[in-house]
């Protein structure tokens, strides 16, 4: 008999005894640690909200290691290519897992990446789940969340009774779930200045593995297909630490809509039947929108609105107004087919406006989207031959223009991870909910090349970097000409033990903009360049206190050069279930073109990740405090004082003198 299958039979029956007498407990992941490992430099063009969401929505429902498929593995961002391929061959050879302690005997996988792995996946018996009945007594997560916060500041809003409601932000989850088999929520949200309490909220009920019904979402979702160019709903952290994985997105089909980033969402019904290796998802949608410049054409009456509104405040008479003035509907399909290592799929979604959508009449708008209908459509693939994964989407829009975005992604050896993608989006190719990786933070109106690569020469020592080529054929806001730039990232991290972990990472930029000294009369490009470097160092101590600092530096340079630095200094402690984190960090900039965007600690379900500018210094303080088995408190108190500034923010947000004052209260009640 073959030494290893006697082996492996050996430590399953092993395994099975041991796991008789105990249950595994996934452990518990920062997620803000973890979104921090994948996105050394903030920038406000990435959406921390919807990263957390998406992996708070993986954690609540973890992969089954006996059902999941290549496409599931993918979407953790953790496994390579040969990594997965393991997992998979494991199962195919010697059936379903035991336990979740049967992935130390998978051939390939360090107790590195098991680490990493565990908060996300679960070993369960490959059954069918009942009909909908006995909710409360299936679901294996219920909660309420009750939150308020407010800044203790009297911004100019409030003194010049501009904002209509009060200065408090109020929150509130609601989810009552049983992973892979049901969902109920609702989130609601009144922003500061806001006088209804719902003024947003947002709800779902979701069934899954009924029959033929793989996935069906009644109420507010999204959905993610291919590369996201036509849908779009997944965890999209773009250009990062983690230069391999994150250059292609997974079919996760379709997703409730848990986040309070407004104007974003479908509301309605969703539903993907499966049936042998094909499946057929069919949605529809209508929302309300807000919208700006809904005027009247004076020739022939029609009404127009020039932009779609996403911050979701309504607390001036010119923000209600705009609300939810527009009509959208939404109608569209995916067909995906699966054989062996192979995916095929085809899109296509229809968006109509109850008004004419048109942007205002300037030359960089001249190919962006006009009417009251756009139809999208375009098929999409993704192929694993042994260690490599190619993959790419193609669609076209009614106005004519298309978009394509080809990549894979391999396993050169156990050492050695690489990267490319290409990507061609045209000025008149319009995508409402497609999110594909660029550059851009649309999806229209670039070229693209991108290579990665990952070497880790021993265990506990990684070393990354990404090289990215772009071009914009058309004009851009403040870009008053086709333009061009490039960018790239160099990153060493080293984690000798699992205690201590030390990262430097650099990162260069390099676009054309305007030159703010022409005094030409037309507009010429000049380049800009951005440099970040950052140095980061986690040691925990004793296992309760963790201390992390981290030094970094920012530059920008059009013309005359700005820099600046911050000096951060994070120090967690954990007793019994008490948790404390707290933050203190001198920044030093020029102006806000030498800004520091540093990801902050939160309480739970909240992100914060505020600007550093000017000179002075933040402070925060996040405790959770359980007061019972069902009942948890968390308090945040943050605190920020910039020096020889008679002010802080600006327009209606701005606060008097240098002093801005954060309070945040938070209950979670486990049913």
């Amino acid at each position: 008999m073959n030494k290893k299958l006697l082996l492996h039979i050996c430590l399953v029956f092993c395994i099975s005894r041991i796991t008789n007498a105990q249950n595994f407990q996934r452990p518990e992941i920062d997620l803000n640690e973890y979104i921090l490992k994948l996105t050394p430099f903030q920038t406000e063009d990435v959406d921390y909200e919807d990263i957390y969401e998406n992996l708070f929505t993986l954690v609540q429902n973890p992969i089954n290691l006996n059902k999941a498929d290549i496409n599931q593995l993918q979407s953790l961002f953790i496994l390579s290519e040969s990594e997965t391929n393991a997992i998979l061959t494991h199962r195919q050879k010697f059936g379903d897992f035991v336990s979740i302690y049967e992935l130390q005997a998978v051939e390939g996988l360090s107790m590195e990446t098991i680490r990493q792995l565990l908060p996300f996946v679960v070993v369960n018996p490959t059954f069918k789940t009942p009909i909908i009945r006995n909710l409360k007594m299936r679901a294996t997560d219920s909660y309420l969340v009750l939150r308020m916060d407010q800044t203790l500041q009297k911004s100019k809003a409030y003194t010049e009774n501009k904002y209509l409601g009060s200065p408090q932000r109020v929150y509130t989850r609601f989810r009552m779930s049983h992973s892979k088999d049901f969902s109920l929520g609702f989130v609601s949200e009144k922003d500061p200045g806001e006088t209804n309490l719902l003024d947003y909220f947002n709800f779902h009920i979701q069934v899954q593995n009924k029959g033929i019904i793989k996935n069906a979402v009644l109420g507010d979702y999204l959905t993610q297909f291919g590369q996201g160019l036509i849908f779009s709903a997944g965890f999209a952290a773009g250009k990062g630490s983690e230069p391999i994985y994150t250059t292609r997105r997974s079919n996760l089909g379709i997703k409730p809509y848990n986040s309070v980033v407004e104007n974003l969402n479908m509301r309605g019904g969703a539903v993907t039947l499966k049936k042998g290796n094909l499946e057929l998802t069919t949605m529809i949608s209508h929302n309300k929108r807000d919208a700006s410049g809904l005027d009247p054409d004076t020739e022939d009456e029609q009404t127009f609105f020039s932009s779609i509104l996403s911050s979701g405040f309504h607390r001036t008479e010119t923000e209600i107004a705009n609300r939810k003035t527009v009509s959208e509907t939404n109608v569209g399909a995916n067909v995906l087919y699966r054989v062996d290592h192979i995916q095929l799929g085809f899109s296509a979604l229809k968006t109509n406006f109850d008004n004419y959508f048109q942007k205002r009449d300037l030359p960089y708008n001249n190919f962006q989207f006009k009417g009251t209908s756009n139809f999208i459509l375009g098929p999409n693939f993704s192929i694993n031959w042994q260690n490599f994964n190619i993959f790419g989407e193609a669609a076209k829009s009614s106005s004519g223009g298309y978009g394509y975005v080809i990549g894979a992604v391999a396993a050169l050896s156990s050492k050695i991870e690489w990267a490319i993608n290409t990507r061609n989006y045209q000025k008149n190719f319009h995508s409402f909910y497609g999110s594909a990786f660029s550059e851009g933070s649309q999806t229209n109106n670039e070229k693209g090349i991108y290579t990665g690569i990952k070497f880790t020469p021993k265990k506990g020592l990684v070393l990354t970097g990404f090289y990215d080529q772009f071009t914009y054929p058309w004009l851009k806001f403040g870009i008053d000409a086709p333009s061009s730039g490039y960018d790239y990232q160099l990153r060493i991290s080293r984690q000798p033990n699992r205690t201590f972990t030390q990262y430097l990472a650099f990162h260069h930029e390099v676009k054309q903009r305007n030159d703010p000294q022409n005094e030409l009369p037309y507009n010429t490009l000049i380049d800009t360049y951005r440099n970040n470097l950052v140095l980061g160092t986690s040691k925990t101590l004793r296992g309760f206190l963790t201390l992390q600092n981290k030094i970094q530096y920012n530059g920008f340079k059009i013309g005359a050069k700005s820099n600046g630095f911050a000096v951060i200094q994070d120090i967690e402690a954990k007793v019994n279930r008490i948790q404390i984190k707290t933050r203190v960090a001198y920044f030093n900039t020029d102006d806000y073109n030498s800004r520091i965007y540093a990801y902050e600690n939160d309480v739970l379900y909240a992100v914060s990740f505020p600007a550093y500018y000017g000179r002075g210094w933040r402070f925060y303080l996040v405790s959770k405090l359980p007061i019972n088995n069902k009942i948890d408190a968390w308090i945040r108190l943050s605190h920020t004082n910039v020096n020889e500034r008679p002010y802080i923010g600006s327009g209606n947000d701005q606060l008097p003198g240098n002093n801005k004052t954060d309070v945040k209260l938070q209950l979670r009640y486990r049913f």
